[in-house]
């Protein structure tokens, strides 16, 4: 039976101070002692319930952190100011000089180059593989390996981590499965497939309204702990602290994301499969061409769907932007890095958010110049989305490019 994560959210329940049924903001970023002995116990993390400063948590945090942690059933979690706040210091505090890290090549543009680029400076090295060869992956491993990082559904390429299979790499080596579950919310929960650390970028589809960032870590309450601690904390030490309004605002758009990522998926899987009958070469995790369907499939919660992501080739930069300029102008959608927003998002990832990563290396790992990176909104009525969307690729001649593909 697959995992109910809404269930987990939906009986977290909450009073404000005066009865509200949203709890209070914590408004505050110091808080007062009765006691200077229990100031003391609150410094060496032996005071359950009591606050210190905000840069080391707030109610507000806490709050939205426990409901993610329900979510994807881990025993706490700990948000920070944005989906990078959370990856940093995650690596950071596993990491230290002389230790390796073997990630996927195909990640988000700032992970990778923070890997690339910046952990070397503190003799951290990364090897990147092809996350869907295990075979790869295990000989990349060393005995300085400490971690293996992916992303259950990968950005831009749409690769999906078979994450059974990595999570016995894992134990066997001795190694930290974190999982980067930033495209896939509710449909799948890694926890139940061996990861040891999940990590999401709340200013995705959990927040769902482009209107904050955000990240979050969740793992267990030892790691957590560890993350928080004062003298050696990497969330506390590096303060990539968030906001108590954003939180709670967070909290509250969380509440209706198993109705939204049901009508992302359902929209997502109509217009990939439209695209791939008209010829497009369309990768969607819920097509059956896409190689790791059936890995996608064993882990879903199935009420969930595939997600709201697809990508297509046009064939060239040049088609590509002028398809993405058309659809913004005929109102379908906006040019724009991101996703998870009510309306859908089109980018040109080898130019956008996969920048970093050089050309060379994205040629290698196909993220092609015509790749086009949709977030598909919430639209009602898709398949009057699909037929705008159609004409559009017709004006721009995308059907002639992609019939010589």
């Amino acid at each position: 039976m697959s995992y109910k994560p809404a269930n987990k959210i939906q009986d977290l329940q909450y009073f404000g101070e005066f009865g509200g049924v949203n709890p209070s903001i914590s408004d505050s970023s110091t808080y007062t002692f009765l006691s200077a002995k229990t100031m003391f116990d609150t410094f060496e993390g032996d005071a359950d319930g009591c606050y210190l400063y905000s840069r080391h948590s707030t109610p507000s945090n806490l709050y939205l952190g426990e409901a993610l942690a329900a979510m994807e059933d881990t025993e706490t979690a700990n948000v920070s100011a944005s989906g990078m706040g959370a990856i940093t210091p995650v690596l950071l505090q596993l990491c230290e000089a002389g230790d390796h890290i073997v990630s996927s090549r195909t990640i988000y543009g700032g992970t990778y180059a923070f890997l690339k680029n910046f952990t070397p400076r503190f003799g951290i090295s990364t090897s990147f593989v092809d996350i869907t060869n295990l075979e790869k992956v295990e000989a990349a491993i060393t005995p300085q390996t400490k971690v293996l990082y992916c992303e259950s559904v990968s950005n831009p390429l749409l690769e999906i981590a078979d994450l059974e299979a990595l999570s016995a790499l894992s134990r066997k080596h001795n190694l930290k499965l974190i999982v980067d579950n930033t495209f896939s919310p509710l449909s799948i929960t890694p926890v139940k497939h061996g990861a040891d650390i999940v990590i999401h970028s709340l200013t995705k589809f959990i927040n769902g309204s482009s209107d904050t960032v955000g990240g979050v870590v969740c793992g267990s309450q030892e790691f957590i702990d560890q993350l928080r601690n004062v003298n050696d904390g990497a969330s506390m030490l590096l303060g990539s602290t968030m906001d108590s309004l954003r939180a709670a605002s967070i909290l509250k758009n969380l509440r209706t994301l198993h109705i939204r990522m049901k009508q992302h998926s359902h929209n997502a899987t109509y217009l990939a499969n439209k695209f791939e009958a008209d010829g497009l070469r369309t990768v969607y995790p819920g097509l059956t061409s896409h190689p790791s369907h059936e890995v996608f499939k064993r882990m879903m919660n199935e009420e969930y769907g595939f997600g709201g992501m697809l990508t297509i080739d046009v064939g060239s930069l040049d088609k590509a932007n002028a398809l993405m300029e058309l659809m913004q102008e005929r109102n379908l959608g906006y040019l724009a890095v991101s996703l998870g927003f009510y309306k859908t998002l089109f980018s040109a990832p080898g130019t956008s958010t996969s920048s970093e990563i050089p050309e060379d290396e994205q040629a290698e790992m196909g993220l092609t110049d015509g790749l086009i990176r949709f977030s598909v909104g919430l639209d009602n009525d898709i398949e009057r989305t699909y037929q705008e969307m159609k004409k559009c690729m017709e004006e721009v001649g995308v059907f002639k490019v992609a019939a010589l593909i």
